[in-house]
Order: C-alpha cells, then structure tokens, then sequence
C-alpha cells in the first residue's frame, strides 16, 4: 500500500493495522476482530468456540495468549516500523468459558530505539479480567505501509 498524503499518527496505525490484518491469516482464521487501533494502542476480540475448550471445560491458554499477542502485534506495529515479539508473559487470572466474547486491549508502556514494552490485558464479557500479558517488543527493519513524504508526492506529480 502506497500513501502520498500526510496522516496522522492514528490514521497511520490503521493503515499499518490494514495492511498486517490482510495477511494475518491466524488471527482472522480465529475469528478475531480489531475494535480500535491507535498509535501504541489496539483492541482486539475472539469469541471462545468448541474447538477452543481444554479437556477442562474452559478456553485453552494458547488460545487466550494468541488473541494477547495478537492486539501486541497490531500495537508495537502501529508506527509503520516492522516489529515482533521479543519475550512475553501472561499470568492467567480466571478461565474464559465457551461462548465467552474475550477482549484485549494493548496498550504501550515504553518504546525507546528498537525495543518496547507493552501491557495487554484480556477481558471475558466486557469486564472479568482472565489474563494479562506483558510483552517485549523489537522492531527488525523495514515498514508496513509505504509513506511518500508530501513533498516527494509532490515532485512524482
């Protein structure tokens, strides 16, 4: 995706948000959606389904970090800088049951050069925290989206 003319940070978040959900074929393949993405910001959510559940009856972990690192990814990627999972840790708090509509909510703590830091926090129905994860980001090269400054879009006129 090419753009010419200038855009705010958060018209630049989604933007990127766009271009990674078009080849993001795990979180769409999960059912996720995005509900909000800004700069160092997104809100991701996923609806626990049968093929979801543990023998235990509740959501399976992997699939409440998935739908974490997910609304990470679309978080430390909203400056059109390239950048993946360096280290995270979740703490799950309370089980996410069939059915249940989980939302994460990303949210940058700190970002410095090439790492950053950030808090997600996993939500069952709206309210009941059931994980939160902090993350470790590293950007490694190369953009999402492709930004003409406007006196370069100007010139190619």
């Amino acid at each position: 995706m090419s753009i010419t003319t200038p855009l705010s940070p958060d018209e630049l978040a989604r933007a990127c948000a766009d271009a990674m959900w078009k080849e993001d074929n795990a979180s769409r393949g999960l059912g996720m959606e995005i509900v909000e993405i800004g700069r160092g910001r997104a809100v991701l959510a996923m609806t626990v389904k049968p093929e979801m559940v543990n023998g235990h009856g509740i959501a399976h972990g992997g699939f409440i970090f998935t739908l974490a690192d997910s609304a990470f990814a679309f978080a430390c990627n909203s400056y059109n800088e390239r950048t993946v999972a360096a280290h995270g840790n979740i703490s799950f708090i309370r089980p996410g049951k069939l059915g249940d509509r989980l939302i994460a909510d990303a949210r940058e703590i700190s970002k410095s050069g090439r790492s950053g830091i950030y808090d997600i926090r996993v939500t069952a129905n709206g309210d009941t925290v059931i994980a939160e994860l902090r993350g470790y980001s590293r950007t490694i090269g190369g953009t999402m989206v492709d930004v003409a400054r406007p006196a370069e879009a100007s010139s190619q006129g």
